[in-house]
């Protein structure tokens, strides 16, 4: 399928799809609050349901909270977070309904409406959340930075740990940097369109 059907110029589609991979290590060059600054303003714009909000992101920039993170970590994730420039810990906001009304104005009863139950609330929560940890993770790389999202790790662990008020749920652990020489694995494979879609 030929990229020419796309409006995005083929150098941001590169940055953004093709070339991209996640990343497994890192230059020391620091990642600044501007920087990540930048990318919010960019992706906050992207689509939820509701136009719910949930994601809330830790960023882990001092080496105690460093140690505290890293034995959550899988073994195979430990070493590579260890080291990396920035880590961050995203996770869902289960309460993320008190701020609809100033997020969908148009509707101001949905948190009542649609969020009262707890399982709805919650299941929602994490669907948006992850829907907006994908945007998160393009809007990193438009900044023309690697990132290596990592969902091995022990959640419920991680969530006590930095998001102690209980709300909250870890979905996602991620380092981002400028890579660095043998940052890549290979390639992998992806499924073809006709395995993808189907009409009806």
């Amino acid at each position: 399928m030929s990229s020419r059907h796309l409006l995005l110029d083929p150098h941001a589609q590169d940055l953004l799809f093709r070339k991209a991979r996640t990343a497994h290590a890192f230059t020391g060059e620091p990642v600044d609050d501007e920087l990540l600054a930048a990318v919010h303003e960019l992706v906050k714009w992207a689509p939820t349901s509701f136009n719910q909000q949930p994601l809330r992101i830790v960023l882990v920039r001092s080496d105690e909270a460093r140690r505290r993170l890293v034995p959550l970590m899988w073994d195979c994730n430990q070493a590579k977070t260890a080291t990396a420039p920035l880590v961050a810990v995203l996770g869902a906001d289960l309460g993320f309904h008190e701020y609809l009304p100033e997020q969908f104005p148009a509707f101001p009863q949905a948190k009542d409406v649609f969020f009262s139950n707890d399982d709805v609330r919650c299941e929602s929560a994490v669907l948006n959340a992850s829907i907006q940890i994908g945007y998160f993770i393009l809007g990193v790389r438009a900044a023309g930075l690697a990132v290596g999202p990592m969902t091995g790790f022990q959640a419920d662990k991680v969530s006590a740990e930095f998001f102690p008020d209980g709300r909250h749920r870890a979905l996602a652990v991620i380092n981002m940097g400028r890579p660095s020489t043998g940052a890549w694995f290979d390639r992998l494979p992806r499924l073809p369109y006709d395995r993808v879609f189907t009409s009806c």
